[in-house]
């Protein structure tokens, strides 16, 4: 798979302190859409989305027997970027403390959910945008 590298604009782009939407195609072909804080990590050619074993988005991925097509998109004026590729979500607690971690930097500390915690990890395949 072909490396995602975003341009110096870009990259300072997903580091401002935006809020950003999460479009998750469930399984019949549905669109989920809720707004979220995500990170962006150019290493692992990932997006975190920290969130809690209730919430919606968790429990349609976690339900899912394949990982789902998403998108996370992120708009400012003139200013936008979608990164679109593949999601799962995980209870894990190492990768559930990087979400955490990395969201923080990019925030504010979150609210601590213990057990709940849960990270939804999208690898990207896919950027469009301009910024």
């Amino acid at each position: 798979m072909k490396r995602i590298e975003l341009s110096p604009e870009m990259t300072q782009f997903v580091t401002e302190r935006h809020l950003a939407s999460l479009t998750i195609v469930t399984p019949k072909g549905r669109p989920h859409v809720t707004p979220v804080g995500f990170t962006w990590d150019e290493e692992r050619q990932l997006v975190r989305v920290i969130t809690w074993a209730g919430s919606t988005k968790a429990k349609i991925l976690d339900k899912a027997e394949n990982p789902l097509r998403a998108a996370v998109s992120q708009v400012d004026g003139g200013r936008w970027v979608t990164l679109e590729g593949s999601a799962v979500v995980t209870a894990d607690k190492e990768r559930c403390r990087e979400g955490t971690s990395r969201y923080a930097h990019r925030y504010s500390e979150p609210k601590n959910r213990g057990a709940d915690r849960r990270v939804i990890e999208v690898t990207i395949e896919r950027v469009m945008g301009r910024a």
